[in-house]
């Protein structure tokens, strides 16, 4: 009895977690492009031989590599022959997958988006996200729809959109390769997480964490040498690369990655929407705080709709918790109604045969 009343409780509190870590994760994420486009400022301030040794391509490659070294201390024990050999071939495929899309094609190409664009634009057209991640949970996944969630995402894109149409003068919105890669990116970080959803219902997150980030990184960096040519990490090992990587490693690979990856195993996709509706005004503000960027005079109007748009999936989750307890509540009345008649008809079902035992 005590056992199954724990049970609930325990799967509260795990998703209470995971909707804790997302945030966190959601936090780190939205300050990861101004810290990436800092650094790179920083190098072309100090060029090697004329030449921005802190480039997006180094700083992830690197950074990557510094980051398995915490997880092989965390997760060595998940490395074992049994877990091993559990993993089937579609999950092997799955890693496979999410280190693809994760760890090389998503941050490649938000890393071209900052070559061409500000960081305000990379935040404002990713709020296609929150709404088009439900849409495919509901397609891919088979989950239910949180229409309070759907409605909060698409609320956060009204925002986006007012304040990227009333952005004017040197701040004014051009659709150029920076917003297509912007675009392009978005859709690739959809796919990884839906794949990162199915890959740690089977996986131990030790195995998926390792295997993803050194499959992701050996592909990420031929894809830079092809695109970049055969020089292109030549000062990977600067001085001043191993100065300012760690700074990229622990806040947004290291502290990003854990918390996103435990988070999506447990938290509840509304709370994961209703996390990532957030991250466009603290991407915003940490922007305008590291980089000076000027959003335009739609900051205020449009963060008002967003912030609107997050208490109105806050009211729908609360909502919702409000009702499953209530259906929970109602469930155990019935068991126990259930259980009170089965015994009144066993008694006098024993009255008509006069049966009182041995």
């Amino acid at each position: 009895m005590s056992t199954a009343s724990t049970q609930p409780d325990t799967g509260m509190s795990k998703a209470l977690m995971g909707a804790v870590l997302v945030w966190v994760a959601v936090i780190v994420y939205a300050s990861s492009n101004s810290i990436v486009s800092l650094l790179a400022d920083i190098g072309r301030q100090n060029t090697v031989m004329g030449r921005n040794a802190v480039s997006l391509c180094n700083l992830l490659f690197l950074g990557s590599l510094i980051s398995l070294i915490p997880m092989v201390f965390m997760f060595w024990k998940d490395w074992t022959r049994e877990n091993l050999g559990q993993l089937t071939r579609k999950d092997w495929g799955v890693l496979t997958l999410s280190a693809f899309l994760s760890s090389a094609l998503t941050p490649a190409l938000f890393f071209i988006a900052l070559d061409y664009t500000t960081v305000t634009n990379v935040v404002l057209i990713g709020r296609i996200e929150p709404p088009l991640f439900l849409l495919a949970t509901v397609f891919v996944l088979k989950e239910k729809l949180d229409p309070w969630a759907f409605a909060a995402g698409l609320i956060a894109l009204v925002g986006a959109v007012v304040i990227i149409s009333l952005k004017g003068g040197d701040t004014a919105f051009t659709l150029g390769k920076g917003e297509i890669a912007t675009v392009f990116a978005t859709l690739s970080f959809i796919a990884s997480t839906l794949v990162t959803r199915i890959g740690l219902k089977g996986v131990p997150l030790g195995i998926f964490s390792v295997y993803r980030t050194v499959l992701g990184t050996i592909i990420y960096y031929f894809l830079a040498l092809y695109l970049y040519g055969p020089n292109h990490f030549q000062d990977l090992f600067q001085p001043i690369v191993l100065k300012y990587v760690w700074v990229y490693a622990i806040i947004v690979i290291i502290i990003g990655q854990f918390s996103w990856n435990l988070g999506l195993k447990h938290a509840r996709s509304g709370d994961v929407s209703l996390a990532t509706s957030f991250s466009p005004l603290a991407a915003l503000v940490i922007a305008m705080v590291l980089l000076g960027e000027d959003p335009g005079r739609g900051l205020i109007p449009g963060g008002l709709i967003i912030l609107f748009a997050i208490g109105v999936g806050q009211f729908g989750r609360i909502r919702t918790q409000r009702a499953e307890r209530r259906a929970k509540a109602e469930a155990e009345r019935r068991e126990a109604a259930m259980g009170r008649l089965a015994t009144d008809e066993a008694l006098a079902h024993e009255s008509r045969i006069n049966f009182k035992g041995a």
